[in-house]
């Protein structure tokens, strides 16, 4: 069968082709633009879920400037942030290191060690947790064997958001199968030729590894980092919706549910997403600025 030629049938292959991405397009206007713009007017109103939006133009902002807990979220979200994207991808490509060294069984273990990822924003995970880090949980149950007694982790406020941090590092297995595709892709005469010349492990690393996969540990970096800005599930289930003790884990995901749903101000909520995708612009925008210092292409 041939398939038709000149601008006529190219025309008709267009409109069938605008045809089949009529549902992609409608849930994008629908699902994305409509809800956004409104969220974008929402931001400069009074509105409570029950009357009718009351326009008072930047209050919701200048609230912003004294409002405690909002300075309270931001630190939070920050350094949960700061710490735990950094963490996750260094595992993360550890462990691509290893599984990448020819295992028995790969695909078994690359299975195994994704499935946190497709678990880790769950809720029965994040239930989980708190199972895990509670006073009774199995953590504290094991430090009493060998004579430690344990805390209750989730209300201690130095150590309350050092767990989610940990919940974080282990979903890594996203990551990781990026890495691990990326490692696949260096030439192994890299490292032979590397070998020859005298270099160790740890130099065939730092010259070798990292260089290369400099692409996908931007490619990772960005989207984690991203994703972090936006962590809810964990936050909210563990400490209860609350924000834990002394706020000390107030994501600011979990701030802004609370203005919005509990509070009734979706005004201000509103304010504060469109803040959070100002923010997550901005550091992205400075990753990509940066990234022609550190990130190595092919053609480069």
């Amino acid at each position: 069968m041939k398939l038709a030629k000149g601008p006529a049938a190219w025309r008709r292959q267009g409109k069938i082709a605008h045809v089949f991405l009529l549902p992609w397009l409608a849930g994008l206007l629908l699902v994305t633009a409509v809800p956004l713009l409104a969220s974008l007017y929402l931001s400069f109103t009074d509105y409570d879920l029950l009357n009718a939006p009351n326009w008072i133009g930047l209050e919701n902002f200048q609230r912003m400037v004294d409002d405690q807990r909002f300075w309270a979220s931001a630190t939070v979200t920050l350094k949960y942030v700061l710490v735990s994207v950094p963490l996750q991808l260094a595992f993360a490509l550890l462990l691509a290191m290893i599984l990448d060294r020819g295992l028995k069984g790969l695909a078994l273990y690359r299975s195994g060690y994704y499935l946190p990822s497709l678990l880790g924003t769950s809720v029965a995970v994040a239930i989980l947790w708190r199972q895990l880090f509670g006073h009774d949980g199995l953590l504290n149950s094991g430090l009493a064997l060998i004579g430690i007694e344990g805390q209750s982790w989730l209300q201690n406020p130095s150590t309350a958001l050092g767990t989610l941090v940990v919940l974080n590092v282990w979903t890594f297995g996203s990551p990781m199968i990026i890495f691990l595709a990326g490692l696949r892709q260096i030439p192994e005469e890299l490292y032979e030729a590397a070998r020859v010349d005298g270099a160790g492990r740890l130099r065939q690393f730092a010259s070798i590894t990292v260089p290369l996969l400099t692409p996908i540990i931007f490619f990772n970096l960005v989207l984690q980092t991203i994703g972090a800005f936006q962590t809810f599930t964990q936050a909210h289930i563990v400490s209860g919706g609350r924000g834990g003790p002394l706020d000390s884990t107030l994501f600011y995901t979990l701030y802004l549910y609370q203005q919005g749903f509990q509070n009734f101000n979706m005004g201000y909520a509103s304010a504060l997403a469109w803040v959070l995708l100002v923010v997550i612009g901005i550091v992205t925008a400075i990753h990509f600025l940066l990234s022609k210092y550190w990130v190595f292409y092919g053609d480069n």
